[in-house]
């Protein structure tokens, strides 16, 4: 699936002369965390979020309570940098400025990254120099939502074949199971071993087993190996 497979392409957008009041109202108004912010010639010049709104001197949370260590290393444009995000009335002064973009066909494997990489809710896709669309974490949520449990197959995989999907599954991985530690009977998994692993990694290949088509179960037989054993 790519961005336009999923984004919400009705884009409630801002402009960047409009007060931090009116942009406040309409981002409740849509029920939206934050929205682009879009310029008269159509240019996409920023984004407002919830986040951008949260400290301001209306509602006194402007100054948030740090440490009296933490504000002598405070730097001076720092604090005139907060003190604009704090008190500023209109958008293009507390807006986000350096804004990710994403196209159409991005793969949404690729938003996903994005999204956890920079700790941000929502990506615009654009279209050359239009926004076309809004790809969110709800999105991505949605898309898995209609997803289907596990791929369909139209025959039945012998416990060989269950064996063999599953070792190339885990093949390379940092906590790959050792294959003469993994037997398939019946199209049960069964994991074999004594090792000094953390039980995530006993999950992780549970995990690997259960998502392979045919499987009817996993058998944990494995246990801690003790630095005196």
């Amino acid at each position: 699936m790519h961005a336009i497979d999923v984004m919400t392409p009705s884009v409630v957008s801002v402009k960047p002369d409009m007060s931090v009041q009116q942009t406040a109202a309409l981002l409740v108004e849509n029920g939206i965390s934050g929205a682009p912010v879009i310029d008269a010639n159509g240019r996409l010049v920023g984004m407002i979020s919830q986040s951008d709104l949260v400290r301001r001197v209306e509602i006194e949370t402007d100054r948030p309570h740090r440490a009296w260590w933490m504000e002598l290393l405070t730097a001076r444009s720092d604090d005139a940098a907060a003190y604009v995000k704090t008190h500023a009335h209109l958008v293009k002064d507390v807006m986000t400025k350096h804004v990710v973009t994403v196209q159409e066909m991005t793969p949404i494997d690729e938003v996903a990254r994005i999204l956890e990489k920079l700790h941000i809710r929502r990506v615009p896709v654009v279209r050359g120099n239009e926004v076309v669309g809004i790809v969110s974490r709800a999105n991505l949520v949605q898309a898995l939502a209609i997803s289907p449990s596990a791929p369909n197959l139209q025959q039945i995989l012998s416990d060989r074949e269950i064996r063999g999907m599953l070792l190339a599954e885990i093949a390379g991985r940092k906590w790959s199971f050792p294959g003469r530690n993994v037997i398939v009977k019946n199209g049960v998994v069964h994991l074999w071993g004594y090792y000094a692993w953390a039980p995530n990694e006993v999950q992780a290949m549970r995990v690997a087993a259960e998502g392979i088509p045919g499987v009817k179960g996993v058998e944990d037989h494995t246990g801690v190996l003790h630095s005196d054993a």
